[in-house]
């Protein structure tokens, strides 16, 4: 028989190991982990030991704010005073455009704008879709211009979307034929590219 001989801790040495522990505890509490976790350092030992170096502040949420000018009713299309053109009363075609597809990649200068249009026929059906590479908000203006023989020096146009966005997608019956397309305009600091996809009865200008 072999008789072990285990030694018991009796009460008040218990009481005075957990007071020791609770001690020691509040000893690294406030010396360490206060300074370096919450930068809070009550006895100046997170200065002194550079443990205050290792807190760092979390820096707190910002959500993005976009300003951009409100868009009215009144800004679309051309002007009251400019008339529009009989020729948008013209019947449709007894045969439209051929059905394609093309994917076209425009590069809008900082601080400018261009327009990119495609030729259509009264009561084609387009569907498009345009992006920016980089997620760059734009201002666009889809827009049409009646198809005339003569045109005036101030050109009648009619406004589809006004919008400022980074990505567009939609179906349109063109109401009249002519050229049909965006406006967009570049307020950021840098370039932005723009990817337009069409499929539908239209016609690409010749470059």
């Amino acid at each position: 028989m072999i008789n072990e001989n285990t030694p018991v801790m009796g009460k008040k040495q218990l009481i005075k190991s957990t007071f020791i522990a609770l001690l020691i505890g509040g000893v690294v509490l406030v010396t360490a982990v206060l300074p370096a976790e919450y930068n809070i350092d009550l006895l100046g030992t997170g200065k002194i030991f550079g443990f205050s170096k290792l807190y760092v502040k979390e820096a707190p949420e910002i959500e993005p704010q976009l300003s951009f000018k409100k868009l009215k009713l009144e800004k679309l299309g051309s002007p009251a005073s400019v008339p529009k053109p009989i020729e948008a009363n013209n019947p449709p075609p007894a045969e439209q455009f051929l059905e394609r597809t093309d994917t076209i990649k425009v590069i809008v200068p900082a601080g400018k704008g261009i327009e990119y249009k495609f030729k259509a026929l009264k009561y084609g059906s387009v569907k498009y879709e345009w992006t920016t590479i980089g997620d760059e908000i734009v201002y666009i203006d889809f827009h049409g211009e009646v198809k005339q023989d003569d045109p005036p020096k101030e050109v009648f146009y009619e406004s589809y979307t006004l919008a400022y966005s980074n990505n567009m997608a939609g179906t349109i019956t063109i109401p009249f034929e002519g050229k049909h397309g965006w406006y967009f305009r570049n307020n950021n600091q840098n370039d932005v590219t723009v990817t337009i996809r069409l499929k539908g009865e239209y016609e690409l200008f010749a470059k």
